[in-house]
């Protein structure tokens, strides 16, 4: 598949140099007030959201190859502090965050934010969550801001990870099964990566609650690689760091380009006192996003393996940007 060097360029900035991704993702924001709410008799306001995810950006931040942050607590505490280091990938997303409720599956668009705005600030890709099923009534309705939002980013020349979540078709209907699940993910990579995506960000297509066999958690993985059309990377939906881990060699083996982790590594610092959590960033956290970079950067697909490296012949500005 081709792709233009402005989008190249930022895919580099956000990957190992050997190509594979190992993404620390801290956008979270409803549900983590959430939980930060639990641990404090006061308010939780954006302050102690943007102090925790700096803290975790200045303790990680040197052990992925890149992260991503959300708009309102997070990208400018993290950019103007230092916490984020220049030679870091910024993934910004453009959605508000999961609702962390499947009966509030309506997501859209940060007001006041857009792919224009995250070019300007200097990231490096954008990031839209999407609750999908492939026979939901208002499916198509889903693919339009998909497609939307890759035309946005193929205009400013900006590299779209979609994270499709899934859920039932009916709101008020049943959790998916194991096997519904495996079905949902692996058809709504084939419906939604042509839009316009050059980066899935999916789930692990097997509930490992029902099912402990990684013989299925193999096949599965290989099932959805040949569905998606791009790289994909392995988001971490909260579950252990062991069972993550697990999760991400046998992902990466069967040809993911990395992984996108939040909760699995930094979760417990939320209720943590300011002294034990940088104890616990600086140890536990730091050592587990070593060992997942470790582990993307040996077995991972490079995304250089999907995308051809793009060719610039004689004059090739002139006409840059102008088809």
């Amino acid at each position: 598949m081709s792709m233009t060097i402005g989008k190249w360029r930022r895919l580099q900035q956000m990957a190992s140099p050997r190509g594979t991704f190992s993404v620390l993702a801290i956008d979270h924001r409803e549900p983590l007030r959430q939980a930060l709410q639990q641990q404090s008799t006061s308010p939780i306001g954006d302050d102690a959201m943007a102090d925790l995810k700096q803290a975790v950006v200045h303790a990680l931040d040197s052990t992925c190859t890149a992260v991503l942050l959300d708009p309102e607590t997070s990208i400018g505490p993290c950019v103007t502090s230092g916490e984020l280091g220049g030679q870091t990938g910024l993934i910004t997303a453009l959605d508000p965050g999961s609702t962390g409720d499947q009966q509030r599956s309506d997501i859209g668009i940060v007001e006041g934010w857009d792919v224009a705005k995250a070019a300007r600030v200097g990231a490096s890709g954008v990031k839209l969550l999407l609750y999908y099923h492939p026979a939901a009534a208002d499916a198509p309705q889903r693919q339009e801001l998909v497609r939307t939002i890759g035309q946005a980013c193929d205009d400013h020349d900006m590299p779209f990870f979609l994270e499709p979540l899934s859920c039932p078709a009916d709101e008020q209907g049943d959790p998916l099964s194991s096997d519904e699940r495996r079905e949902v993910i692996v058809e709504s990579a084939r419906q939604l990566v042509p839009l316009g995506v050059d980066i899935l960000k999916a789930e692990f297509p097997v509930d490992v609650s029902e099912q402990t066999d990684e013989g299925v958690w193999c096949d599965a993985c290989e099932q959805l690689t040949r569905a998606s059309l791009v790289p994909w990377v392995l988001l971490s939906a909260g579950v252990s760091f062991e069972t993550f881990l697990r999760q991400t060699r046998v992902a990466c083996e069967a040809g993911a380009s990395g992984v996108m982790v939040g909760r699995a590594v930094w979760s417990e610092a939320v209720t943590l006192d300011k002294v034990v959590r940088t104890q616990f960033l600086r140890g536990t956290a730091h050592d587990r996003m070593n060992r997942l970079h470790a582990l993307c950067d040996g077995l991972a697909r490079p995304f250089s393996q999907v995308y051809r490296q793009p060719l610039a012949g004689h004059e090739w500005y002139k006409a840059y940007g102008m088809d």
